[in-house]
C-alpha cells in the first residue's frame, strides 16, 4: 500500500520549501487565509515552482466565500486561471455552489475551459452545500476532479469525522460520485488521524496545523515532519 498523500498550504516560496523538507507530498497554493484561501499571482506560482519540484495545486478563488460573483468575476477568475496556465500550472483547487446550495456547474464548467487538460481538488465547498451526495453526483461526469477535500461538517473535522467515515466507504467501493480521492481537511488534529486511516482515508490536508504560530508564522519543516511520522505510523 502507498503512503497517505501529505498536502500542505503554501503561502509562498519559502513556505514551499519547508513544507517539501518536512516531507509534503503536494502544496495547495493559495493567498489571503483571511478569506479562507484565494487566487495567488502568477508570480508567487512561478516563485513557488522554481523552488520546489512537488506537485503544486493553485487555488481558483477571488472572494470569500463560495460564489463565483457575477459574470464579470468569473471572467477576471477564468482569465487569471489561464495566465497560470500559461505560467505552467497544471492542477487546480476550486468549487462554487449557486443560491440553492448546489453546484454551480456554470462556473466550474468555465474554469474548466480555462484550464483544459488539467487534475483539480473540489474543495471545502462540499462542506456548505445543500447535499453532499447529490453535488458528487451531478460533478460525477466533470473531468478532471480526483479529489474531494472535506471536513465532513461545516464545523471541522471533530464533526464530520462519521461522515468521513461513511464517504471513505463509499470511495472504496467505487460508487458513482464517490471515486475521486477524499482528502480530509479543516480542523484536522492529530488525534483524528488513525479513526481516519483506519476508515480508509489516504490523504491529509493541513494549513496551520504546518506552523508553529499560525498563519502569521511560515510553513515549519518540523511541524510538516511531525505530521509525515504520523501518517507514516
Amino acid at each position: 500500500m502507498s503512503r497517505p498523500i501529505l498536502e500542505v498550504i503554501a503561502l509562498d516560496a519559502r513556505d514551499a520549501a519547508a513544507a517539501q523538507a518536512g516531507g509534503a507530498d503536494r502544496l495547495e497554493l493559495a493567498d489571503d487565509m483571511a478569506a479562507s484561501g484565494l487566487t495567488p499571482s502568477h508570480e508567487t506560482f512561478a516563485a513557488v515552482r522554481a523552488a520546489v519540484d512537488l506537485p503544486v495545486r493553485v487555488m481558483l478563488r477571488a472572494a470569500d466565500g463560495f460564489s463565483a460573483g457575477g459574470p464579470e468575476a468569473l471572467d477576471a477568475l477564468c482569465e487569471r486561471a489561464r495566465r497560470l496556465r500559461a505560467e505552467g500550472a497544471e492542477e487546480f483547487v476550486l468549487g462554487f455552489l449557486d443560491d440553492t446550495g448546489g453546484p454551480d456547474l456554470a462556473a466550474i464548467d468555465a474554469l474548466l475551459d480555462a484550464v483544459p487538460g488539467c487534475r483539480w481538488t473540489f474543495h471545502r465547498a462540499i462542506d456548505r452545500c445543500a447535499d453532499r451526495d447529490t453535488l458528487r453526483k451531478r460533478l460525477d461526469d466533470l473531468p478532471g476532479l480526483d479529489t474531494y477535500l472535506t471536513a465532513g461538517s461545516a464545523g471541522g473535522v471533530t464533526e464530520g469525522l462519521d461522515v468521513l467515515r461513511a464517504e471513505a466507504a463509499r470511495t472504496a467501493a467505487g460508487e458513482p460520485g464517490y471515486r475521486p480521492r477524499l482528502m480530509a481537511g479543516g480542523g484536522l488534529r492529530p488525534d483524528h488521524v488513525p479513526a481516519l486511516r483506519a476508515a480508509g482515508v489516504t490523504a491529509f490536508h493541513i494549513g496551520g496545523a504546518a506552523r508553529a504560530g499560525g498563519w502569521d508564522t511560515p510553513v515549519s519543516p518540523g511541524a510538516v515532519r511531525a505530521w509525515r511520522a504520523l501518517l507514516d505510523a
